[in-house]
C-alpha cells in the first residue's frame, strides 16, 4: 500500500502517472497555516491528525497574483500553504539520497505544483525528491516593524519556512525511504539564492550536506531597504506601515499593493534600478538569520562543509524580455542610463558591444543584465566557496534551438525541464522551444544523471573548481546537445564576458 506514517499522522499517496514504480505524496503539511494568530510569525508545527490523510493533490499555493501555465492559482481564503510533495521509489531499498527543491519566482510567485518540478524522472534515478511551498511576497519577505528586533515578527519568513521543511525532512523522510543524512538542497533563481542563504545561515547548519544552485539572483536587502519597501506597499494598500496596520490588511490587499508598486517602477524610467526589473522583495540581512550577502559569507568560509553544484544559463535575461517583465532598452541613451543607474563602468558596456558587434542595443543590454543579475553572481558563489576551501562544481547551460525561423535561446529557466526530465509537458514547450528531439532527450538524461550522482556521491561527473572558472575551462561543464558541441570547456564568448566582469567588479544589488 502507498501509505506512510509521519510524526503528525498517516498519509496516503498514489502511483505516479508516468512511472507506476514511483509513489507520489502531494500536499503534505510540514507546518501550520501561517495566518490568523500565526500571520507574519515563525512557522509552527502542523496539527496532528487521526486516521489516514489523503495526500494525492497539491496543496494551495502561497498568496500571489500569478497565473502560471499548468499550475494552480491562489484564491483568498487558501491558507494551508506550507505543504510539501514527495516522489519515492515504491520498492526502494531505503536510505536513499534526498533532493529537496525550492522553486523560483522573484520571491513573489510560483509553486511546487508547476509541471517543471515533477519529480518522477529524478526519483527513477534512485532519489527521494521533495518539493515545497513557502511564503512569498510580503507574507514571506516583507519587513514588519517590531520593537524586539523582529523576534515576534521576523524578517525572512519564507526562508524560515524552508528551514522548517528541512527539519520536517530530517524527522520524517526515513518513512519514505530517504536518508536524513544524505540531503541535497536545490533551487533555481530566487530559489537558488534561498539555497545560498541557507548554506550561509547557522540556523540551517547540518540540515543538508550538498546544494544545487541554478541561476542564483544577485539581490539582498538591508533592514533599512526592506523597511522602505514596507512603507511603499503599506501606502499603496492604504494602511499604516505598522504591525497593526499590516495585520489589518488581508493578504490579497498586500498582493495587489505589491503589484501596483512594481508597475509604478516599471513605468517610470527615472526610478533607478527597480525600473529595469521591478522585483521588490528578497532576503534581508536582519542580523539574526542572515548577517550579510551569501557571497560575502561563503567567501569567509561559512558553509564550507556543504558541497556546491552551481549552474547558470548563457543567455539568462532574454527570457525576461520575452515575457515582458523587463524594460525595453533599445537606444544608446537608455543603455547609458542603465549603466549609470547600476554604476557600471563604460569599459564594461564597450566590452560587451565589441563581443556582440552586430547585435542591436537591446541584446547588449540583455547580455549585460544577464551577467549583472544571474550569471556572474552564480559563478562567483562557486568560486568564493572553492577559494575558501569548499568543494564546488560549476556548469553553464548553453543549449539553443532554431525553430520556424526563430532562435530559442539558452535563457532563464530553460535548463530546469532538462534537469528534472520534464521536456514533454506542453506547458513547458515555450521554455524549451517545442517538443523535444532525440538529442534533447539525451541532454536531459545527462543533466538528470548529474544531479542524481551529485546528490548520491557528491560527484556530478566533472572536476571541481580549483581557482577562477575561466582559468580552468575543463572544470566548467557546458550543457549542450551533441550537435552543438562538446560538453567540456567554456565558450570563448563566455570567458570574454567573465574577464570583463572581473575587471569591472560586480555591484551587489538590493531588491
Amino acid at each position: 500500500m502507498d501509505v506512510f506514517t509521519t510524526k503528525s499522522g498517516t498519509v496516503r499517496g498514489r502511483r505516479a502517472e508516468r512511472d507506476r514504480g514511483i509513489v507520489v505524496v502531494r500536499g503534505l503539511p510540514y507546518a501550520a497555516p501561517p495566518f490568523g494568530a500565526l500571520r507574519f510569525r515563525e512557522p509552527q508545527p502542523p496539527e496532528p491528525w487521526d486516521g489516514v490523510r489523503d495526500c494525492t493533490a497539491f496543496g494551495p499555493v502561497a498568496p500571489q497574483s500569478a497565473e502560471l501555465p499548468g499550475a494552480p492559482v491562489w484564491s483568498p481564503g487558501d491558507e494551508d500553504v506550507l505543504t510539501l510533495n514527495i516522489w519515492t521509489p515504491a520498492d526502494g531499498p531505503g536510505d536513499l539520497p534526498v533532493l529537496v527543491w525550492i522553486h523560483g519566482g522573484a520571491y513573489v510567485f510560483g509553486s511546487s505544483a508547476q509541471p517543471d518540478f515533477d519529480g518522477t524522472a529524478l526519483a527513477g534515478q534512485g532519489l527521494v525528491v521533495v518539493t515545497l511551498n513557502s511564503r512569498l511576497g510580503f507574507e514571506g519577505f516583507g519587513h514588519v516593524p517590531c520593537a524586539d528586533r523582529g523576534a515576534a515578527f521576523p524578517d525572512n519568513r519564507g526562508l524560515l519556512d524552508q528551514i522548517a521543511a528541512l527539519e520536517w525532512v530530517r524527522d520524517n523522510i526515513a518513512a519514505f525511504g530517504g536518508s536524513p543524512d544524505r540531503v541535497t538542497l536545490a533551487g533555481q533563481s530566487s530559489g537558488a539564492t534561498s539555497v545560498a542563504c541557507l548554506t550561509a545561515a547557522d540556523r540551517a547548519r547540518g540540515l543538508f550536506r550538498r546544494a544545487v544552485l541554478h541561476s542564483a539572483v544577485n539581490a539582498f536587502a538591508s533592514v533599512e531597504q526592506a523597511a522602505r519597501t514596507t512603507a511603499e506597499v503599506a501606502a499603496e494598500a492604504g494602511v499604516p506601515a505598522t504591525r497593526a496596520g499590516l495585520l489589518a490588511a488581508p493578504p490579497e490587499a498586500l498582493v495587489a499593493a505589491t503589484d501596483r508598486v512594481c508597475a509604478r517602477y516599471a513605468q517610470d524610467p527615472a526610478s533607478g534600478q527597480r525600473h529595469y526589473d521591478p522585483a521588490i522583495y528578497g532576503p534581508v540581512a536582519d542580523g539574526v538569520l542572515l548577517t550579510a550577502d551569501p557571497l560575502e559569507v561563503l567567501a569567509a568560509g561559512a558553509g564550507g562543509a556543504v558541497e556546491l553544484l552551481v549552474c547558470h544559463t548563457t543567455e539568462e535575461y532574454w527570457l525576461l524580455d520575452a515575457v515582458g517583465s523587463s524594460a525595453k532598452i533599445t537606444t544608446e541613451e537608455q543603455l547609458a542610463s542603465f549603466a549609470a543607474d547600476f554604476g557600471l563602468p563604460a569599459s564594461l558596456v564597450e566590452g560587451h558591444r565589441k563581443r556582440l558587434p552586430d547585435a542591436p542595443v537591446l541584446d547588449v543590454y540583455l547580455s549585460l543584465h544577464s551577467g549583472l543579475l544571474f550569471a556572474e553572481y552564480s559563478s562567483r558563489l562557486a568560486e568564493a566557496h572553492a577559494r575558501a576551501g569548499g568543494r564546488a562544481f560549476l556548469a553553464r547551460f548553453d543549449r539553443r534551438r532554431d525553430q520556424a525561423g526563430q532562435r530559442v535561446r539558452a535563457w532563464h529557466c530553460a535548463d530546469i525541464p532538462f534537469a528534472f526530465g520534464n521536456l514533454h509537458d506542453e506547458s513547458l514547450h515555450f521554455l524549451v522551444g517545442g517538443p523535444p528531439g532525440e538529442e534533447d532527450e539525451e541532454l536531459s538524461r545527462r543533466m538528470t544523471g548529474a544531479w542524481a550522482a551529485f546528490a548520491a556521491h557528491g560527484d556530478p561527473g566533472w572536476e571541481p573548481l580549483d581557482g577562477p572558472a575561466e582559468s580552468g575551462a575543463a572544470a566548467v561543464r557546458v550543457w549542450r546537445t551533441a550537435a552543438e558541441g562538446p560538453a567540456g570547456g567554456a565558450s570563448a564568448a563566455q570567458n570574454g564576458f567573465r574577464d570583463l566582469w572581473r575587471t569591472a567588479g560586480l555591484p551587489l544589488l538590493a531588491p
